[in-house]
């Protein structure tokens, strides 16, 4: 059976990390207050035509893991920003995660049919009901995310309107998407696939460390520290997402398994081996380790994306036992 070196050990990590900046970690917002948010952010009119208003109580009903929404708001909190204001961007921003995933569902493009553990909007509503839907939700993210904007000085608005703009337009999710729909005639190398993972996965990674950091005005050295984490755990958090999709089933991960391999869309596993991409995952990690500690030191504020880092260990601890028994049964 196959091992693979995952030495960084979370617990004492954050214990030294706790100790040397005497920091109390940030407590988490409930999920289910975050998850209301989610739900009665988007006021669905009484006279709405009932298979819109169906389709778009089905997405609000299943809101995934509200990771970045929390963060989002303990981002902002560091930063001094309301914290109304903050709530609106947390949800702006999940809305906006939220509809790229039924579009990347849609039959045109992973044809995907379980996503958050529930039917995909389209298998349940349709094609046409699935995109009414995510163009409402990006509708009321862009009306959440002006709110917030509004409260900046004009240098500041400018600078946050060009940076969503940047990340998920043409030059970052948009383009993402484009390649990887089109992966079958680029080179299936961890380059490759890594590009692709910048333009999808981190650009919404970026939105959520980065922009209430730009927002709460943060000088430049903590944005290029928040970039740089950005990168590495953006990256990662793809890495597990694709040993997921290689590894796992339906019922474990919660989604369509083995659409990469199928529909040859790009993947870290498939282009480089499952053990060269666990071992690429744990430098991340570490990569990223050094950013964190670093940025610790002008915002100790921001203490509470510890308890990030180690989520994304405590995933890579998972996905690496799933891969050392795939490697098994693949020797038996």
């Amino acid at each position: 059976m196959a091992s693979y070196d995952t030495s960084i050990d979370s617990r004492n990590w954050l214990a030294t990390a706790n100790r040397r900046f005497m920091l109390e970690e940030v407590p988490e917002s409930g999920a289910s207050e975050t998850e209301e948010a989610f739900q009665r952010s988007l006021p669905l009119p009484a006279d709405l035509d009932t298979g819109l208003k169906s389709a778009l109580k089905h997405l609000l009903r299943h809101p995934g893991s509200m990771v970045r929404p929390k963060l989002v708001t303990q981002v902002a909190s560091a930063y001094g920003i309301d914290a109304g204001l903050a709530g609106d961007l947390a949800i702006a921003l999940e809305y906006f995660h939220t509809a790229s995933l039924v579009f990347d569902d849609l039959p045109c493009m992973d044809n995907a049919t379980t996503r958050r553990g529930a039917p995909c909007v389209h298998v349940r509503f349709g094609e046409a009901g699935a995109i009414l839907s995510a163009l409402a939700l990006i509708n009321r993210a862009y009306a959440l995310t002006w709110k917030t904007f509004a409260a900046c000085s004009r240098p500041i608005q400018a600078d946050a309107m060009e940076y969503l703009e940047m990340r998920l337009g043409v030059g970052g999710l948009l383009n993402g998407q484009s390649l990887d729909l089109n992966y079958s005639q680029l080179p299936h190398d961890r380059e490759t696939t890594e590009r692709i993972a910048c333009g999808k996965t981190v650009s919404l990674i970026r939105l959520t460390l980065v922009l209430p950091a730009m927002l709460g005005g943060a000088p430049r050295r903590e944005l290029r520290l928040l970039e740089r984490m950005a990168m590495c755990w953006g990256l990662g958090y793809q890495m597990v997402d694709d040993l997921k999709d290689l590894l796992q089933t339906s019922a474990e991960s919660g989604k369509t398994p083995a659409r990469d391999f199928d529909l040859d869309r790009p993947n870290i596993a498939l282009a480089i081996g499952v053990p060269a991409a666990v071992a690429r995952l744990t430098h991340l990690i570490s990569l990223g380790d050094r950013m964190l500690t670093r940025v610790l030191v002008f915002r100790p504020a921001l203490a509470f994306l510890s308890k990030l880092r180690i989520d994304l260990q405590s995933e890579l601890s998972r996905v690496t036992e799933d891969a050392c028994e795939f490697t098994g049964s693949m020797e038996t």
